[in-house]
Formats: C-alpha cells, sequence, structure tokens
C-alpha cells in the first residue's frame, strides 16, 4: 500500500511539473509564466517531498526533506518577485509600441 502511494504521488508530481513546462512554452507573456510555472512546480515539488518523505529513515531525514521544500518555496517565491518587478519596471519605461499596442 505504501508503495502504491508513494507511485500515485510521484505520478501526480510528474504531472504538476509537465504542466508547469507547458505553461511555460505555452502562455503569451512574462508574467502569466511565472505563474503557471511557480504554481504548478512549488505543487508538484511539494507531492514528490511527500512521497520521499513516507520513505525516511528518521525524523531527522524527513525533517532535512522539509526544510529543502521550504527552502525551495522561498526560493521560487523570491526568483518569482524579482523577475515579475523587472517585467514591470521595463514595461513602464518602453514605448507603447515595444508593449505590442499599434503604433498611433
Amino acid at each position: 500500500m505504501l508503495e502504491a502511494l508513494t507511485w500515485l504521488l510521484l505520478a501526480l508530481a510528474a504531472l504538476f511539473f509537465s504542466a508547469g513546462t507547458l505553461g511555460l512554452l505555452r502562455l503569451p507573456d512574462t508574467l502569466s509564466r511565472i505563474h503557471a510555472l511557480s504554481k504548478a512546480d512549488n505543487l508538484g515539488l511539494g507531492l514528490a517531498a511527500l512521497a520521499l518523505l513516507l520513505h525516511a529513515e528518521s525524523w531527522a531525514a524527513a525533517a532535512q526533506i522539509g526544510l529543502i521544500w521550504l527552502l525551495a518555496l522561498a526560493a521560487s517565491a523570491t526568483s518569482g518577485y524579482l523577475i515579475a518587478r523587472r517585467c514591470l519596471l521595463e514595461s513602464q519605461s518602453a514605448p507603447a509600441t515595444a508593449l505590442g499596442a499599434p503604433p498611433p
């Protein structure tokens, strides 16, 4: 039963990672891509970490897996924020034609 649950969690994690990658490739703008990628990948990583937690040999190993997941969440949120902020700052200083609007 534990093995089946582990495989199910890993399959769901792979599904979310694939959905995030598809969103990265298919969505039209940077902000949409960041949103799709960060949400799907964070959930996929959480499911993979949960699958690993089921087979942790000790509480220390489980704590390390949890800490790695929390650090990855923090890194994803920070990098997504920095990319989105840079994108918004560049769009405010760019002329309207560079943003895809038709010229006057």
